[in-house]
């Protein structure tokens, strides 16, 4: 493969566990509870993830031990944002220093033990005759099928369902939402929880395909991009992907440049995918500034049912 391969490989690799994060933080701000509890609940995934493998060597297990986990994190966030009505942002900021000192604690056993892990790839024979784009899809491995599938199923149930339909609306106001019959905290529990748990397997997939070995902070602020994408990607899953691999592509090349020993400071590049993120986001807001936000209405806001309108 020639060095354009590998670098959209790379990115692709690189842009999965964001996506991951992003589509779990979309699930649960479409129901109008803001998520900044990535961070944490990504380390949570990870580690619980690498400590399962550890111990009994099934892929699989640790995959629903990460879920399980995170699930954890998420049921936890909604009963203090929906049954509390704690303030979310202070909830998610908790969470995320939880998550972070847990995992530092849970993880020392296993920091810097490397994982024998081998991910399943998808044999497509047909796929690999294809000129420069099966030598991309032949490659990859089942977590980034997976990803894939995962964009196509939240796109259709979001915008052509009426589940969706009925999640949108308690999105934007869930007074009108609980008058017309819909479960408006059934519905916050379901997603915000269901949106912990694809950020656990984003960080379930650090471990098992990313970098397999546990390190104390091995998301480096993959949590927080993932909040600042869920923005540049308007809550829409399908923008949510190529905003996930423009940061894995940056980040991917800024390694690759590294390797060919150009002269710029490893630091530099290092900040580069976020510094290109911050600017992308500015020019985002500077063009959509004189149109309303597509961001769900009642968002960051506690609904106390006697508040009807």
């Amino acid at each position: 493969m020639d060095f354009y391969s590998y670098l959209i490989i790379a990115s692709i690799s690189s842009g999965t566990p964001l996506l991951f994060a992003v589509l779990g933080g979309i699930l649960s701000e479409r129901s109008g509870v803001i998520f900044l509890g990535t961070e944490g609940t990504m380390l949570i995934g990870a580690v619980v993830s690498c400590l399962t493998f550890a111990g009994t060597g099934s892929m699989l297990l640790s995959v629903l031990a990460s879920l399980a986990a995170a699930g954890g994190i998420g049921l936890a966030h909604a009963f203090l944002c929906v049954t509390l009505r704690a303030n979310q942002i202070v909830s998610g900021l908790a969470l995320t220093l939880f998550g972070t000192g847990l995992s530092a604690y849970l993880g020392k056993p296993v920091a810097g033990a490397a994982l024998a892990v081998t991910v399943p790839r998808l044999s497509m024979p047909w796929l690999e005759k294809i000129p420069f784009a099966g030598a991309i899809f032949s490659n990859l491995d089942v977590f980034i099928w997976i990803s894939f599938g995962l964009v196509a199923v939240l796109y259709l149930y979001i915008y052509k369902t009426s589940w969706g339909l009925h999640l949108r609306a308690i999105g934007d106001s869930p007074a009108t939402s609980d008058a017309m019959g819909l479960r408006v905290g059934l519905t916050r529990y379901l997603h915000v929880i269901g949106g912990a748990m694809l950020m656990g397997l984003a960080g379930c997939y650090l471990i098992m395909v990313y970098s397999p070995n546990w390190m104390e902070g091995m998301t480096s602020g993959r949590g927080w991009i993932a909040i600042a994408l869920i923005i540049l990607a308007a809550w829409n899953p399908l923008y949510a992907l190529g905003g996930a691999y423009l940061f894995g592509g940056l980040d991917a090349l800024g390694f690759r440049l590294q390797l060919m020993e150009i002269g710029i400071p490893s630091y530099f590049l290092k900040m580069l995918p976020y510094l290109v993120t911050i600017v992308v986001l500015m020019i985002v807001g500077w063009r959509g500034r004189h149109v309303p936000s597509p961001e769900p209405k009642s968002l960051g806001s506690a609904y106390v049912r006697e508040q009807r309108s």
